[in-house]
């Protein structure tokens, strides 16, 4: 393959776009933390010169005794309900398995019972003890208590005829005031309906106002927690359309117009929380751990949400909340655009999210079909897109053709013309368009290569089903693999070595030396060298991506090779190449509306050249 100028431009901006993207990202990311970092120490020293030293024991029994006075005073005609014993049940489905607790009448942990972490443990959501789903309500005239604080009646158990199982959880008051949390479990679904039944509303909410305080906290699940922090967001859904915030060193929003749903997501999984008469105003705050404290904790959340309900002695407050996985298909059948929650395409690059969801996702679920093997899966994945784009390839090695036929000319025209750039580009134009070349032929299909690339980066990092699934040395594509760990965490590069990132730069840089041993000697050094830049920063950039998209990379730049051979040496025909131009050259020549702007303002250059220079000499 002839690679021209334009084409080594073209692979320099594409370097350049891939290395900048991300070291803008990882910067930004760090300063946020050092700032977060520095604040928070900050505080914690002011508080330790505050605080008085107490014995741990002592605190502990002062503190129980303490909140439990507290939570006797606060609340008032559900006083029986302050202390109480913590009773537990559990309802299971095809899917997930939940833990209720009377403790709040809420969800104390969710299993999913197909998904595991890291550690080959079954996924659990909503399962340490910060995690809550709660609200305040009037106990007496000035007090309030949060349900979350309150021991409802232990929970009863029914089936629908649908096959769902109902669980209910009743909390009395002495006034004959209730309270109803009726929970939901259909078959085979992630989704959990929570209907919120209050006798004298009137009396329990303030305005008729029900403030929702929601904490999730999201444990890590994935290999590399500092990774699996950056596919961190909070997604909602407001006014009609979807939108997120990236929280991958935190995040808060502000809501003062109606929410339907709000969502933390991490890479594989989410927590989402649905009003199904909207939420009318709330905030929420995610803070995530420092990448260098050794946590398993990827963020924690609290959202505080307000819904606004008629004046009335009773209400129905009907919420869905989904446990579960970050499935396209799964969390399109809810509709309200969850399937959005699915990072397919985001940021300056969001129109990928269509390439992705027309066309890859499509083609990787219909091999899929009849291949069980992923890896083999995206091979053939690859062929494909390499068949789809194969005109624009054999256009872009048709294009370093004619340049390569036309290089002894150009070398005439350099000697000829020496130092004078203008000169040089005007009669090269003037080649260029009698021999009907394009000289940005090669530099195009390499350019529309950046779509394809970003696509396939956001398809890799989100397709759950390559979650676990192993091929050839690598167990699990939705992460790197590893051959080597390393002793110490390098910035930039990780603490291991990636034998899929190998072979994808080993082979890119075979790629560059093909083309480069078939170009005639560049003169400038620079030019020269830079086609093998791209491949080393692919050496940082790829190393803690997930081993599909390195596996992807592999694939194709050996197809490239394969290409660039046959066709070099098979098909383009360099007689029939010259021969066509010599023929394109006796045709008369229209100049188009870009090429006369263009000759232009190379000959007004010139002209300004000349002048200078004349008024140097004269000087």
């Amino acid at each position: 393959m002839q690679t021209d100028k334009n084409t080594v431009i073209g692979f320099v901006l594409l370097g350049i776009l891939f290395f900048g993207y991300f070291w803008f990202s990882s910067q930004q990311q760090q300063e946020l933390l050092k700032e977060q970092r520095r604040v928070e120490d900050s505080i914690a020293q002011v508080k330790a010169k505050q605080l008085p030293v107490v014995d741990p024991a002592t605190a502990r029994v002062d503190s129980t005794r303490r909140d439990s006075m507290q939570n006797v005073a606060a609340a008032g005609s559900f006083h029986s309900a302050a202390n109480g014993t913590e009773q537990l049940l559990t309802v299971e489905n095809e899917l997930i398995k939940i833990v209720f607790t009377n403790k709040g009448g809420q969800p104390k942990s969710v299993e999913l019972k197909k998904f595991q972490s890291a550690d080959s443990t079954n996924v659990i959501l909503a399962g340490t003890d910060f995690d809550h789903i709660s609200y305040n309500i009037n106990t007496t005239a000035n007090q309030s208590s949060s349900t979350t604080n309150l021991f409802f009646n232990p929970g009863t158990i029914s089936k629908s005829p649908d096959g769902s199982t109902v669980v209910t959880f009743l909390l009395p008051s002495a006034e004959g005031q209730s309270i109803a949390h009726q929970y939901v479990v259909r078959p085979n679904n992630y989704m959990i309906d929570w209907n919120v039944q209050l006798q004298g509303s009137d009396r329990l909410l303030t305005q008729n106002t029900l403030n929702l305080n929601w904490q999730v906290l999201t444990a890590q699940h994935q290999r590399d927690v500092r990774y699996e922090r950056t596919q961190s967001r909070l997604c909602y859904f407001t006014d009609d359309d979807y939108d997120f915030t990236n929280a991958a060193t935190g995040a808060s929003e502000t809501f003062n117009k109606p929410v339907k749903w709000l969502s933390i997501k991490q890479q594989f999984f989410n927590t989402t929380l649905v009003a199904k008469g909207n939420f009318n105003s709330g905030e929420v705050s995610i803070t995530v751990p420092g990448d260098e404290d050794s946590t398993d904790v990827v963020g924690k959340a609290i959202a505080n949400m307000r819904i606004q309900l008629p004046a009335s002695a009773s209400a129905n407050i009907p919420f869905q909340i989904y446990y579960g996985p970050n499935d396209y298909q799964v969390l399109k059948q809810y509709g309200m655009e969850m399937e959005s929650i699915v990072d397919l395409g985001s940021g300056v690059f969001s129109f990928v999210k269509y390439i992705n969801r027309y066309i890859i996702m499509p083609v990787f679920n219909f091999f899929a079909s009849f291949i069980t093997n992923y890896g083999w899966v995206i091979a053939l994945l690859t062929i494909f897109i390499r068949l789809v784009t194969s005109p624009l390839t054999y256009s872009s090695y048709l294009s370093g053709a004619k340049m390569k036929v036309l290089r002894p000319e150009l070398d005439v025209l350099k000697k000829k013309f020496g130092e004078d750039q203008q000169g040089f580009a005007m009669e090269q134009m003037k080649l260029f368009r009698e021999a009907g070349v394009n000289p940005l032929g090669g530099c195009i299909p390499a350019l529309l290569q950046i779509p394809i690339f970003f696509a396939l980066y956001s398809f890799f990092n989100a397709e759950i089903s390559l979650r676990g699934a192993n091929f050839l040395w690598a167990d699990d594509l939705s992460s790197y693999d590893v051959i080597l760990k390393l002793p110490i965490y390098i910035w930039g590069y990780g603490d291991h070595v990636s034998l899929f990132t190998l072979t994808a730069v080993i082979t890119s840089f075979l790629i560059s030396f093909y083309n480069m041993s078939m170009t005639p000697d560049q003169n400038n050094p620079v030019m020269k060298y830079m086609p093998y830049i791209f491949p080393f920063i692919l050496l940082f950039v790829f190393n803690r991506l997930p081993s599909a998209l390195t596996w992807y990379y592999t694939v194709s730049n050996v197809i490239t090779l394969i290409l660039q051979f046959i066709i070099q040496n098979y098909i383009i025909n360099h007689d029939k190449i010259l021969a066509k131009i010599e023929e394109t050259r006796k045709k008369p020549k229209v100049k188009s509306k870009w090429q006369q702007k263009y000759e232009g303002m190379v000959e007004s250059q010139k002209k300004l050249q000349e002048l200078k220079q004349r008024s140097s000499d004269k000087k």
